[in-house]
């Protein structure tokens, strides 16, 4: 028997993951059973289970693959523009998070990600770590133009970014409950508020 490639498992456990997106988004986490997911991905119970043993290990992965992206989108907007504005950085990240919420409905997963956290102490774990990454970072931004002089320094950078990132969980909302014209003009609006 040849020998899999892990270039070749790769692309199976995100095709498995795509399925599961699309099932999770179209019924929800609780209305999709093992039996859509298998339906969906046009896979064998067997392929599946070769990666995934439960629906919740799905739900984790598709927490930790947007988690990854959200927190590699913030750290390459503060990396590629050093300098730049807080707001700059944050309306850089929302813009390509708001692009991708359009190609592949992000937004709505990310939601149901979001409530199923409250059941899952495991999921909710990974948002506390992710949000602190997504802090720190952020508040290096803040903190730069805090001593540049663009922004006051009266107030610790931590708690300057953790404004900051209240604003794109509440933008990701508008989208995928109202419509991308809800946010449409979110990033302009951010680099106004935050120059």
């Amino acid at each position: 028997m040849p020998k899999v490639t892990q270039q070749y498992r790769d692309a199976r456990r995100d095709h498995i993951l795509a399925a599961a997106r699309r099932c999770f988004q179209r019924d929800g986490f609780h209305a999709t059973s093992m039996q859509d997911l298998f339906a969906e991905s046009g896979l064998s119970s067997g392929a599946v289970y070769g990666y995934f043993a439960s629906k919740e290990e799905m739900i984790m992965a598709i927490a930790e693959e947007n988690s990854r992206e959200v927190l590699a989108l913030m750290r390459a907007a503060a990396a590629h523009h050093p300098g730049q504005s807080a707001g700059a950085a944050l309306a850089e990240a929302l813009e390509i998070i708001l692009t991708r919420d359009a190609q592949d409905g992000l937004g709505g997963v990310a939601l149901l990600v979001w409530a199923e956290a409250l059941r899952s102490p495991g999921l909710a774990q990974q948002f506390r770590d992710l949000f602190a990454r997504l802090q720190a970072d952020l508040a290096a931004v803040v903190r730069d133009r805090q001593q540049a002089g663009a922004l006051p320094g009266d107030v610790s950078a931590g708690a300057v970014a953790a404004v900051l990132l209240a604003v794109m969980p509440g933008c990701i909302l508008q989208q995928a409950l109202i419509g991308p014209e809800a946010v449409a003009d979110a990033p302009r609006a951010i680099r106004a508020l935050w120059p």
